[in-house]
């Protein structure tokens, strides 16, 4: 009987699909610095683009092989590296030592960042300058290298990427944080720093139109940042649409700042054209009114943030589980999880005995963290023993 429910759910759920795809709006992301994703392929064709009819440099390789590099893993990843007339293999080296690099850790940054041996001293002596801004010593510094040698040997952006970094310390962004960005999301030090101030203002300013305090924008600036710094990779136009849709669509502006906090910013990655097909998905699934949808969207922001394939996706695992559309709607975080996390969590949950389909799918939700606390939770009651404080006791003579 419950197989059939579920089955019958599932139909509904693919009727209320197709009616739904009936509205159409074409999905438009908008790219990301293509220039900066193209960045290694165009450091390639600056230096080279015949490899069948060169020699690899024997100079390169004898000072590659004094160093202990596995040159085999070079001539996989960027052969055309070791085809370059001119490298700084000595060089490099000396200066990532001068810093406290061992043998090991430089040898262990040429293999998985070839192209560090192509830059000048001078060069790498400006990055390391640069990057000392915000590091505590050189130790910190070389550890971050071997960490993350793609981010500390893009030098072509470097004038940017210092007055980023000024900026970013009078912003009050401390420098471990800064540091966490270098390395996480180098792409936000290439704009030009105009670009990133005029993004930050215009998140000032829209706070502050929202009603937010001047006390306290600073505080949700830095934090935003902190959780999202990609936030940066966007126009201030788009920033502004999005918040636009969302007044539009008759959330206060308390609840559009209510939004912002919970999504973390990833809302300015997103654009009103997909913002209103997962709202419209969402309606049609859960059969609500404008005003439910919204009292659902700020009980669960994935309705707003995920595109309609994946709330899709998510949606029929459940369903194929036996969960109602009314229990999804009744507890909408579940939908946050992915199909599999879910199937993890219901599994572990059955093996107690635990009927999902029959309750509410609050054991289901949190992060990992939350739903071990749950599970444990429930396992505890389970295997405790009944006491009864009155029962007689049979003890034998």
């Amino acid at each position: 009987m419950l197989r059939g429910a579920a089955h019958s759910a599932k139909d509904t759920f693919n009727l209320l699909l197709s009616r739904s795809q009936s509205y159409n709006p074409a999905l438009k992301f908008s790219p990301v610095c293509p220039d900066v994703a193209n960045r290694s392929f165009l450091i390639h064709c600056n230096y080279t683009t015949d490899t069948k009819s060169r020699q690899e440099n024997k100079k390169t390789l004898e000072s590659l092989y004094s160093l202990s590099v596995d040159i085999t893993k070079i001539r996989r990843l960027k052969e055309w590296v070791l085809l370059q007339d001119v490298a700084y293999v000595k060089e490099v080296a000396g200066i990532l030592q001068e810093m406290g690099a061992d043998e090991t850790t430089v040898a262990n940054i040429i293999e998985r960042c070839p192209e560090a041996i192509l830059h000048t001293p001078a060069e790498i002596n400006s990055q390391r300058a640069l990057w000392q801004l915000v590091c505590q010593n050189d130790k910190q510094l070389v550890k971050l290298i071997g960490q993350f040698p793609e981010s500390f040997f893009t030098t072509d952006y470097h004038q940017n990427q210092k007055a980023n970094i000024l900026f970013f310390q009078e912003l009050g962004l401390k420098n471990n944080i800064i540091t966490r960005f270098l390395t996480s999301a180098p792409n936000i030090f290439y704009n030009p720093v105009e670009k990133n101030k005029n993004v930050i203002e215009t998140l000032q300013r829209n706070y502050l139109n929202l009603g937010g305090s001047e006390a306290n924008m600073k505080i949700w600036i830095l934090k935003l940042l902190s959780q999202n710094p990609f936030i940066l990779l966007n126009t201030s136009t788009a920033i502004q649409e999005n918040l636009e849709f969302l007044q539009k669509n008759d959330f206060t502006d308390q609840e559009v700042l209510q939004l912002l906090s919970k999504l973390k910013g990833f809302i300015f990655q997103l654009n009103s054209t997909t913002m209103e097909k997962s709202m419209f998905f969402s309606k049609t699934v859960f059969k609500c009114s404008d005003q439910e949808l919204k009292e659902l969207v700020l009980k669960c922001p994935a309705l707003l943030y995920y595109s309609v394939p994946v709330l899709e996706e998510r949606l029929e695992g459940l369903l194929k589980e036996g969960i109602s559309i009314a229990q999804i709607r009744e507890t909408p975080m579940v939908l946050e999880l992915t199909t599999q996390i879910v199937q993890y969590r219901i599994k572990k949950l059955s093996a107690l005995g635990y009927d999902i389909k029959s309750g509410n799918l609050e054991s289901l939700n949190g992060t990992k963290k939350d739903f071990e606390v749950s599970f444990g939770k429930i396992q505890s009651k389970r295997e405790r023993p009944i006491f009864n404080p009155v029962a007689p006791l049979h003890i034998e003579d």
